[in-house]
């Protein structure tokens, strides 16, 4: 195993892990900043938090758009609620099956509980080889199918007609990460009904939040209820919980943001097609993955110019020479930009 790649506090333009860099935290709206350091300050520091978070949920319930038919399991950012499910359904044995390229996590966290990891890698242009998916999971017979809608780190939504397909092979639970649904205006949130193996989750780090950590699931009680059974009590604590609830009273303030983050990132986009010896591919998320002549080259002189991004080069073969390219502000967008007309012409 390796531990997942973090890159050391950056000083620069900073546009490798996906965060809103539009929402400033030294100047947010001075009835913003009140109100988030009354509520902090008012907070029992000396008490173990609330476990149900019910004032939270409550909030998440009315502005996330979620029924009082499922319930929902918080966790630590996604990456604690991927950890949870895992120990749930695979913990001792039992076979996870995920896309690749993908969030490597999946496969840590499956590995961790001495579970049995099977990746099915996409074809070369990144699209869904689902006859190649579905032959894996009746082969394989999994306890959990993870989907990442849209998936990082190639930005595309997979058919729905596909995943479908997928949901009703399965002979287990399948896990739709729906992290930058936000950006893609896509969920499957209104069908979850329809399917009793699958459950949802999100988390707010893409749209504002990311120093909160706050990820979570949605699913049938049936499912949450087993989830909780292997979650920490404490595991939301009560710092997390009062700054969530009160950016959530905010959620305008946090979309505004993610519209931006997708006109910046078409304009990305569009850019880099214009750009001689450069593929970008078309995402759905708040970054851009593009192929390059030589990624090690030009991300190395990103960086000489203070522009951190992703290389993606290690993540698996179909990744080589790409590098993954955060939606920033227009004025970040643009020293990018410039940059990379200067290195690829």
């Amino acid at each position: 195993m390796k531990a997942y790649p973090v890159a050391p506090p950056w000083q620069g333009i900073k546009l490798e892990l996906m965060e809103d860099t539009h929402l400033d935290p030294h100047l947010p709206a001075p009835e913003l900043r009140r109100e988030l350091g009354e509520r902090i300050a008012e907070a029992a520091f000396n008490r173990y938090p609330n476990p149900a978070a019910p004032a939270l949920k409550d909030m998440m319930r009315k502005t996330l758009g979620i029924d009082a038919k499922y319930e929902i399991m918080l966790g630590a950012g996604s990456d604690e609620v991927i950890t949870i499910i895992s120990q749930a359904t695979i913990a001792g044995g039992g076979t996870v099956v995920s896309l690749e390229p993908s969030f490597s996590v999946f496969k840590n966290a499956a590995t961790a509980v001495a579970g049995r990891y099977v990746g099915v890698s996409l074809n070369a242009d990144f699209t869904l080889n689902v006859d190649a998916l579905i032959a894996t999971i009746e082969r394989e017979q999994p306890k959990l199918v993870w989907i990442v809608y849209p998936n990082n780190p190639t930005g595309n939504l997979f058919p729905d007609a596909d995943i479908e397909r997928v949901i009703k092979a399965a002979p287990g639970l399948v896990v739709i990460d729906e992290a930058y649904e936000a950006f893609a205006g896509r969920s499957w949130l209104p069908r979850l009904s329809e399917f009793p193996n699958v459950v949802l989750m999100r988390t707010l780090s893409k749209i504002g939040l990311a120093g909160i950590r706050l990820g979570y699931a949605i699913g049938a009680p049936e499912w949450i209820n087993e989830f909780n059974k292997v979650r920490g009590p404490f595991n939301v604590g009560v710092l997390q919980q009062v700054a969530t609830e009160v950016m959530l009273k905010h959620f305008h303030v946090l979309k505004s943001h993610a519209n931006l983050m997708v006109q910046e990132r078409d304009r990305l986009f569009n850019a880099l097609k214009a750009m001689p010896d450069v593929t970008p591919f078309p995402s759905a998320a708040n970054f851009v993955l593009a192929r390059f002549a030589d990624s090690a080259a030009v991300f190395e002189a990103l960086k000489s110019r203070g522009i951190l991004v992703r290389n993606l080069y290690a993540l698996h073969p179909l990744m080589q020479n790409t590098l993954r390219l955060s939606a920033g502000t227009p004025d970040e967008n643009r020293q990018l930009i410039d940059a990379l007309k200067e290195l690829t012409n």
